[in-house]
């Protein structure tokens, strides 16, 4: 029984007892006092049946009428005309005790299947709903795959006509380093040279895989030193346009190829540098527990809006007139493909952080 159901019971009996006081300490020679008081009975009945359902009308008209009924055949005996109007009266209690329980208890009852209804139609309201977010997910994963194949067509031609002018750079550039000394500083950019349009080669490559699974092997690789180098190519551009690019903490080993994640940390730098035109700040943070890497690049550009950040990883997506919007695209797809995962949050006029994790070596060598 609860706290309510107590004191309710507590005011039943105090108003019962207070009634049947009443009746005993007024003399018969008041009647109409008496009329009065018989009819007050009704209250608790019918407040019994509504707090107690059928039980509690009746156990409440049954002690009315046993507390009544002595008082109708001692104080009421030598007035044998009123004794067939007491006795009604007592069997009305108990009636209207039975009458009042019986509905309530119906309307409980039938309170409870509506209640019990109600939550199976918001169950079922629920299940549709994640049945329709499923549906929509389908629906962009579909419009995702429209874009894909769109894209792949678009690579073939893109990956002709870049592969004929690498190749002329690539020439070039050798001629330039065989007529270069050694010991002459520019023999090391005509190196940087090569390596870069070897880079650029293996981009185009990966432009085209970008639609269609590739194969991976497996190898290891430390993504501070593939940091370095980033800074070392994104450097010149930084310091023109007044941007500072720092690196804390260390990472050790992780899963991956080091070449494809090394176009990961260069788009995600590029993008950062290219969002902070006035200057401005990037941190890269790696950050390593047993289960994962954790590597942040958070920049201290505008920002992306809202509307925008849901599409931020969709092909041909972009807020740039300049941009064809595949960077970040081609970037997630390379993470993934090397078991990672890329998340971003922005807050606009505060900045931009896009969150890599990778898996650390130990965990593969354990597995």
């Amino acid at each position: 029984m609860t706290k309510n159901d107590k004191i309710r019971l507590v005011f039943l009996i105090g108003l019962v007892a207070a009634i049947t006081a009443l009746h005993y300490l007024t003399g018969t020679e008041k009647a109409h006092f008496h009329d009065i008081y018989r009819r007050l009975y009704y209250l608790p009945i019918v407040l019994g049946g509504l707090w107690f359902l059928l039980r509690g009308g009746l156990i409440t008209s049954l002690a009315i009428s046993i507390i009544y009924m002595p008082h109708v055949i001692f104080q009421w005996g030598h007035h044998p005309a009123s004794a067939p109007e007491q006795y009604l009266e007592i069997l009305l209690y108990n009636v209207i005790g039975f009458v009042t329980g019986f509905l309530t208890l119906a309307e409980r009852k039938q309170k409870n299947r509506y209640q019990r209804t109600a939550k199976r139609l918001e169950q079922s309201f629920a299940a549709l709903r994640r049945q329709a977010d499923q549906i929509l997910e389908v629906e962009e994963q579909l419009r995702r795959a429209d874009r894909l194949s769109a894209l792949g067509e678009l690579s073939a031609e893109l990956a002709h006509e870049i592969r004929n002018p690498l190749g002329s750079i690539r020439g070039t550039a050798e001629i330039l380093q065989d007529g270069i000394d050694p010991s002459d500083r520019r023999h090391e950019f005509a190196l940087i040279l090569l390596r870069e349009v070897e880079r650029l080669n293996r981009v185009v490559e990966q432009f085209l895989d970008f639609a269609r699974p590739a194969r991976m092997e497996r190898s290891f690789f430390d993504p501070g030193q593939v940091l370095e180098d980033v800074f070392s190519l994104v450097q010149r551009q930084a310091d023109k346009q007044g941007v500072a690019l720092e690196k804390q903490g260390s990472a050790g080993l992780v899963v991956g190829d080091g070449e494809q994640l090394k176009q990961v940390f260069l788009n995600l730098v590029l993008n950062a540098v290219q969002a902070m035109p006035e200057g401005g700040r990037l941190d890269v943070g790696l950050q390593r527990d047993p289960e994962h890497v954790e590597i942040t690049f958070s920049d201290t550009g505008p920002g992306i809006a809202p509307e925008h950040l849901e599409r931020i990883f969709t092909p041909f997506f972009t807020t740039r007139t300049e941009g064809i919007g595949l960077g970040l695209a081609i970037t997630q797809r390379l993470v993934k493909k090397n078991g990672g995962e890329l998340s971003v949050t922005s807050e606009p006029g505060k900045g931009t952080a896009f969150v890599l994790t990778l898996v650390p070596a130990e965990t593969t060598e354990n597995s």
